[in-house]
Parts: C-alpha cells; sequence; structure tokens
C-alpha cells in the first residue's frame, strides 16, 4: 500500500483502527521488571483521519501531577497494508490483528529513534461499545524485557476536531 492512500481507504483496510478514531483520555502507569511502579501520568490522545495529508494522524498529550507536560505528535503513513511511523520519536508498525475473531485487537511495535536495541511492543484492547480500551507495553532492551507500561482510557468524543490547538 502506498502512502498516498486516503483516510476513507485506511478505514477500509483497518476496520478496527478506524473505531478508535477520536478523542481518548486515560492514565498510563509504567512497572520496572518486578512489578515496581516507576512512573505514572495523564493522558489525551487525540487519533484523526484527516481528509489531507497522512491518512493516520494521532497526538498524544501528556500530565504529570508535579505539573510537567508534554506532547508527542504521529503522523503515519500506510504500508503493506499497516500504518507506518518514521518521524523523531519512534519507526514502527501498527495493524489490526487479523485472527482476533472479536475485531478487539490492535498491534504496534516500535523502536525508539537514536536507540535500535529498544524496542517495543503494544496490543491494545477496544471494547465492544467503544467507549474503553486497555493498553500494554512490552519494553525491550538488548533483546531483554526491562519495562512493562499498562494504560487504561477512556473515549470522551468522535470529534477530534473540536480539540485541533487544544491544551491538556
Amino acid at each position: 500500500m502506498s502512502a498516498q492512500i486516503s483516510a476513507n481507504e485506511l478505514k477500509q483496510i483497518m476496520p478496527l483502527l478506524a473505531r478508535h478514531e477520536g478523542v481518548w483520555e486515560g492514565h498510563y502507569r509504567f512497572y520496572d521488571v518486578h512489578g515496581n511502579k516507576i512512573d505514572e501520568h495523564e493522558s489525551r490522545l487525540v487519533c484523526r483521519f484527516p481528509e489531507t495529508g497522512h491518512p493516520y494522524h494521532q497526538t498524544n498529550y501528556y500530565r504529570w501531577a508535579d505539573g510537567k507536560r508534554d506532547t508527542r505528535d504521529f503522523p503515519a503513513m500506510v504500508e503493506n497494508g499497516r500504518l507506518k511511523w518514521d518521524n523523531e520519536f519512534i519507526n514502527g508498525w501498527a495493524c489490526d490483528v487479523a485472527l482476533d475473531d472479536f475485531n478487539r485487537t490492535t498491534m504496534l511495535n516500535w523502536t525508539r529513534t537514536g536507540e535500535p536495541d529498544l524496542y517495543l511492543y503494544e496490543m491494545i484492547q477496544l471494547s465492544d461499545d467503544g467507549q474503553s480500551r486497555a493498553r500494554v507495553w512490552q519494553w525491550f532492551k538488548a533483546d531483554r524485557l526491562f519495562q512493562r507500561t499498562l494504560v487504561d482510557e477512556r473515549f470522551v468524543t468522535k470529534d477530534w476536531q473540536s480539540y485541533e490547538g487544544e491544551t491538556f
């Protein structure tokens, strides 16, 4: 698949991903390999299928209890039937899991830009009613698990356009 496909074509290729369109708010928790919590923060993710530009574009807003904030932007192309990222933060892919008979699972894999021996697998489970999702990240460095991330999110609205340029 070419990066030149439209958002509507992407929704046809990845119908489960299409159900993630909109605004999600949640809570990230990071644990070391022994299960000790090492970080946590709140989040707002804006998942869009814009009419122009990249067929998928996600912006993540993070907020910690101490006031720290961060924003990460992830425009994606489509390559070989899946999303593809190659930017200042990550290089990787995402796809619906065709073997999931219930059509709830999306899988991601990426490396951190500048850290080729660090890779991550993420599994996202979307509820049948589309109102919540749970995400699990498994982090590996030099092929050894060193960290896990758990994310619980609730759906806010499909109207991502009204959140454009808004801060969290």
